[in-house]
């Protein structure tokens, strides 16, 4: 089994900004996803908070549109992204949101 990650991209809300009834819906879809995968689940990570680039002639740049990250476990990167069926993340079905998926490698 190898460990991929998440990385959360698109214009989310933050949380801090929901009201106490989307926060409860949203609680409540993770949950949901997190208990569908169970313990293929590693580390549920977390959101981004403020971010910037530092660039490779020392300038610096906004941050991407990234939001946050959670690792799980699977057999290879098909298995990675079909745990990613049903992601809250991915409910909005416009096309701004979408899961990076990388596959972490040893150092």
């Amino acid at each position: 089994m190898s460990k991929f990650i998440y990385i959360y991209q698109g214009p989310a809300t933050p949380m801090d900004q929901f009201t106490p009834e989307q926060s409860e819906k949203e609680t409540a879809a993770w949950g949901a996803w997190m208990g569908r995968i169970g313990s293929a689940l590693v580390d549920g990570g977390a959101p981004f908070a403020r971010g910037a680039a530092v660039v490779d002639d020392g300038s610096t740049a906004p941050a991407a549109d990234l939001t946050g990250y959670s690792i799980v476990e699977a057999a290879d990167l098909d298995q990675a992204k079909a745990l990613a069926d049903g992601h809250p993340f991915l409910s909005e079905g416009k096309g701004r949101f979408s899961l990076q998926i990388f596959e972490l490698g040893q150092m």
